[in-house]
C-alpha cells in the first residue's frame, strides 16, 4: 500500500516521487516507470475519435489512483483518489486515511480544519465536501437525508456512525468543475527548456525556418529558481554550433544508419552506399526533431510533433505548438468574377483538422502510407499514418484526421543555405 502526502491545491506523493498539478504528462509516465515495483499496473485512457474531447487519463486501478491531464496542454489538471482503502494518505504529517483511521466527516473536518457547508446532491446521494484545492465525495444513505439542513454541522444520523469518504480530488482553485492545469511548475522544469509556441517563418513562397518562444530556468538573486523566457530563430542552414548556442543540448542525437526513401532514388544512387551520415537533434520538451548534413553539418529539415495519443511516437515529444500560414489555392468558380485573387493564407496549427486543410491548400493527390515499427517488434497497434506534400512541407495525418507532425524541408531554392 502506497502511502502518501496530501498537500492541497498541489501535489500527491511521497519523500521519492510527486505528482504535481501542472506537471507534464510524460514526466508521470516516467514516475509510474521508476516505481514498478510498487505500482502494478497503469493505463492510459483517451478519446481515440477526438483526443480533444475530454481529458488525458493516467490510471493506476491496483493503487486507487487517477491523475487527469487536460486534453490541449497536457499537463495535469486533476489527481483523484478513487479508491481510498487502497493508499494511506496524510496531511502534514498526520494520518487521515488508512487501514486503521477511516476517512469519516468528522476525521476530515479535525484534519483539514473549518470550511464552508458542504453540497448535498439528491439524485445521487452524495455529499460533497470542499476546502481550497481539495475535495472529499461521501455516500450519503436514504436514512440520513432528512436530518440534513444547512451543511456539515446539520448533517446527523440515528446509529451515531458518520458517512466515509469515497473519493478525493486535488486540483488548482476553488472549484473541481472550473479546474486548468497550472502553469508548468519551476521543479518540473529539470534544465531543459519547454515550448510556448513556434511559428514558421515564410518569405516568397518559401519555408525558410522558425522562430522559438522558450520557457527555461533562469537566474535568481534569490535560491528558488525563477522562469525565463525568450525568443529564437532557426533558418536553414544553421550550423551545429548555432543551434547548441541558441537551444542548449539537445536530448538526444540519432544518427540515420539507413534511408528508407532511398528506394525512389535513381539505380545508381540507390546501390551506391552513403559516404557520411545524417544526424539528428532531438528536443523532446521542444517536440521538435532537427536533420542536419552529416558533410556540411548544417540544418536542413525540422520536424514538429504534435503528440496525439494513439500515435506511435506518442508521449516521446511534447507537443509542438506551432503556427503555420499557407496560402489557400482556392479561386473563385466563375473565371469573370471581379474577386480579388490575390492568395488567402490559411493558418494550420497542431490542432487543425486535415479535411479543412486540404480543402485549401489542396496537397498532394496520392499520399505516402508511413508505417512504423521497430526492429524488435515488427507490430504497430495504431496503423499506418498518411503522408501529405504540400509545396516544401510534409504533414503526417493520422486516421482520425488530426495532424501527427510537420516536416520542413529545404527546398532546392534555398538549398545553397547548405552549401
Amino acid at each position: 500500500m502506497l502511502e502518501l502526502e496530501v498537500v492541497p491545491e498541489r501535489s500527491l506523493g511521497c519523500e521519492h516521487w510527486e505528482f504535481i498539478l501542472g506537471m507534464p504528462f510524460s514526466q508521470a509516465v516516467c514516475i509510474c516507470v521508476s516505481q514498478v515495483a510498487v505500482m502494478k499496473k497503469a493505463q492510459v485512457i483517451y478519446n481515440e475519435n477526438d483526443p480533444l474531447a475530454s481529458d488525458l487519463i493516467l490510471s493506476l486501478p491496483s493503487d486507487g489512483i487517477r491523475l487527469l491531464f487536460d486534453s490541449v496542454t497536457q499537463r495535469l489538471r486533476v489527481i483523484e483518489v478513487f479508491g481510498m482503502h487502497l493508499v494511506k494518505l496524510k496531511y502534514c504529517g498526520l494520518v487521515f486515511n488508512s487501514t486503521d483511521v477511516i476517512p469519516t466527516i468528522d476525521q476530515i473536518d479535525h484534519s483539514f480544519g473549518a470550511t464552508h457547508p458542504g453540497i448535498y446532491d439528491s439524485e445521487k446521494r452524495i455529499f460533497t465536501l470542499n476546502f481550497r484545492g481539495i475535495s472529499f465525495m461521501f455516500p450519503v444513505e436514504q436514512a440520513s437525508e432528512s436530518r440534513y439542513v444547512r451543511g456539515l454541522g446539520s448533517l446527523q444520523f440515528a446509529n451515531g456512525s458518520s458517512p466515509i469518504a469515497s473519493k478525493m480530488f486535488i486540483f488548482n482553485g476553488n472549484s473541481l468543475a472550473d479546474s486548468k492545469p497550472p502553469a508548468l511548475p519551476i521543479s518540473c522544469f529539470f534544465s531543459h527548456p519547454y515550448l510556448q509556441s513556434l511559428e514558421v517563418i515564410r518569405q516568397n513562397g518559401f519555408t525558410c525556418g522558425v522562430k522559438l518562444s522558450l520557457l527555461c530556468e533562469g537566474p535568481s538573486q534569490v535560491l528558488e529558481p525563477r522562469r525565463h523566457s525568450c525568443v529564437q530563430e532557426l533558418i536553414f542552414g544553421a550550423s551545429a554550433e548555432d543551434v547548441l548556442t541558441l537551444l542548449g543540448s539537445p536530448s538526444r542525437v540519432f544518427y540515420k544508419d539507413e534511408d528508407k526513401m532511398r528506394i525512389h532514388s535513381p539505380l545508381s544512387q540507390r546501390r551506391a552506399p552513403a559516404p557520411f551520415s545524417d544526424y539528428f537533434y532531438n528536443y523532446f520538451t521542444l517536440g521538435m526533431d532537427l536533420l542536419f548534413d552529416g558533410k556540411f553539418h548544417k540544418l536542413k529539415k525540422f520536424v514538429l510533433h504534435t503528440n496525439y495519443p494513439g500515435h506511435y511516437n506518442f508521449n516521446m515529444y511534447h507537443r509542438c505548438e506551432f503556427k503555420l500560414q499557407l496560402p489557400s489555392k482556392v479561386t473563385p468558380s466563375d473565371p469573370t468574377s471581379l474577386v480579388d485573387l490575390s492568395p488567402t493564407l490559411v493558418t494550420v496549427t497542431a490542432y487543425s483538422r486535415w479535411d479543412e486543410v486540404c480543402e485549401k491548400v489542396q496537397p498532394s493527390s496520392r499520399p505516402i502510407v508511413l508505417h512504423r515499427s521497430s526492429s524488435t517488434n515488427t507490430t504497430n497497434p495504431f496503423g499506418s499514418t498518411f503522408c501529405y506534400g504540400v509545396e516544401d512541407i510534409i504533414f503526417e495525418v493520422m486516421p482520425n484526421n488530426l495532424i501527427a507532425s510537420v516536416t520542413l524541408y529545404a527546398s532546392d531554392d534555398n538549398a545553397s543555405l547548405l552549401d
